[in-house]
């Protein structure tokens, strides 16, 4: 593919400007905690490093993902990669506090959580942070995780989406409920009521029966951008019906324009318009000075983050059994997978990848075989690979082609050392993208909407939400 370095593509079609983020790393095993170089997830200077890494880059925003529950396998804590950190909120008021036009992103729960607390938190965080608030709005799908909260794991996948739905619906009506009419702002005192309705609310649906008033005023972007990260239909389909942005797992350029074609295909049955949702996969990378170093890095990295006790919790996810006896550079296991009804492993979403566990060890043994590989060797090539490797210049052009070719609107790049792992990136791709026209040089508004092109609810050109 062949991408101009002027103001259009070789098709003749005006250049896109490229969305980029960074994602704090989470609650997985992206991190190698080996290198010297990495530091804390807890402590907030690794926070604020990273966040001004992003901003000094000019990056759309900084992503939060969660983790409610410490996960386990076999009945232990799983202690092989990073189990947890500070709550959402707190971060990302902190680092509001540190930046100055970053957007500032959290995933929170709609099954576990409610919509005045929720709502009141991002309208207060859109508040502190002038206009640069954003939502991740996900479900739980397991009764694992439910166990910390009241309402337990007793929601079916189609109610989940449905309370979902809701969820958002009722937010957004309590994002709603001041109106800039009814209030008279003093900067010198505070604010003060015109309307002695301005907040109010009541909402009578299947999942919630709340009246009241909202006590938080209308925020700068006046609701939160709303991000969506469910590949399933329904969730493909929640985010065309009210979403801003959804996240994608699709690090290929086949899959990622057959995954664009079908969700920007979703939004004309919703009344919207295909720039009124961004498509932004996640993606690690690894730089080198040249593209042979960065291939040579790219395996050393694969290697620390699959250390020989991670392979083997790898492989029980599909197996369901206990497989602690195996040597990780032996062979596979020539046992059959486990069907029973109990998971080995609990809280980690991946399983739910493998729903047909004997076809994919039959795949993998015979993939082994052929390839002569241990169960470490297979786990390294079939896991998550670094999705750009290069130089640089390799890397800036594969990103630029990628997004012009309708594969996604930008990228959230999830670095694997914290909180350094952003800095070459910024340092060296950035000024290349800058060059060819196709990312900003300066930050030219002040909200989280102004950087992702997306208009204010006030505009009278927001998008429907789902009811």
């Amino acid at each position: 593919m062949s991408i101009s370095n002027g103001a259009g593509t070789s098709t003749g079609k005006p250049l896109k400007q490229i969305h980029l983020a960074a994602h704090f790393p989470g609650v997985n095993n992206t991190t190698v905690w080996s290198d010297p170089a990495a530091g804390s997830h807890v402590e907030f200077s690794s926070f604020a490093h990273f966040a001004r890494t992003a901003e000094r880059a000019k990056f759309d925003f900084l992503f939060l993902a969660e983790g409610l529950r410490l996960r386990e396998q076999g009945g232990q804590i799983y202690d092989l990669d990073v189990v947890g950190r500070p709550d959402t909120f707190t971060v990302l008021s902190a680092l509001a506090a540190v930046t100055e036009h970053l957007g500032l992103t959290g995933t929170i729960n709609s099954t576990f959580n409610e919509p005045y607390e929720v709502a009141r938190q991002f309208a207060s965080l859109d508040h502190l942070s002038g206009g640069r608030a954003a939502w991740n709005v996900v479900t739980s799908w397991d009764a694992f995780t439910g166990e910390n909260f009241r309402r337990g794991g007793f929601l079916p996948q189609e109610e989940r989406y449905s309370r979902a739905k809701e969820f958002l619906a009722t937010a957004n009506e309590l994002f709603d409920s001041w109106h800039g009419d009814e209030i008279v702002a003093d900067q010198g005192a505070g604010t003060f009521l015109r309307d002695a309705r301005a907040g109010s609310f009541s909402h009578k649906g299947q999942h919630f029966d709340i009246e009241g008033q909202f006590n938080v005023p209308r925020s700068p972007q006046g609701r939160p951008v709303i991000f969506q990260a469910g590949d399933s239909d329904e969730g493909r389909e929640f985010a065309a019906e009210g979403a801003d942005a959804i996240f994608s797992r699709y690090s290929t350029l086949k899959e990622g324009q057959a995954f664009y074609t079908d969700v920007k295909g979703r939004l004309a049955r919703h009344g919207r318009t295909r720039d009124q949702l961004l498509i932004l996969p996640a993606a690690t990378f690894v730089l080198g000075d040249s593209d042979a170093e960065a291939q040579e890095l790219a395996r050393e990295v694969r290697r620390q983050q699959v250390s020989g006790a991670t392979a083997i919790k790898h492989l029980e996810f599909v197996w369901n059994r206990d497989l602690s006896s195996y040597d990780p550079e032996g062979p596979l296991p020539d046992i059959d997978p486990d069907l029973g009804e109990h998971t080995i492993a609990r809280g980690r979403a991946q399983v739910r990848m493998y729903r047909d566990p004997l076809a994919i060890a039959r795949e993998w043994r015979e993939l082994a075989a052929a390839k002569n590989w241990s169960i470490r060797d297979l786990v390294i090539e079939t896991g998550n690979r670094q999705a750009f490797v290069g130089s640089p210049a390799t890397v800036a052009s594969t990103i630029n082609d990628f997004v012009q070719a309708d594969a996604a609107d930008g990228f959230i790049l999830v670095p694997h050392i914290t909180p350094g792992g952003l800095d070459v990136f910024a340092d060296t791709v950035v000024p290349l993208l800058q060059e060819r026209g196709v990312f900003r040089t300066e930050y030219e508004g002040t909200t989280l909407r102004d950087h992702l092109g997306l208009a204010h609810p006030d505009d009278g050109a927001a998008e429907p939400v789902a009811s």
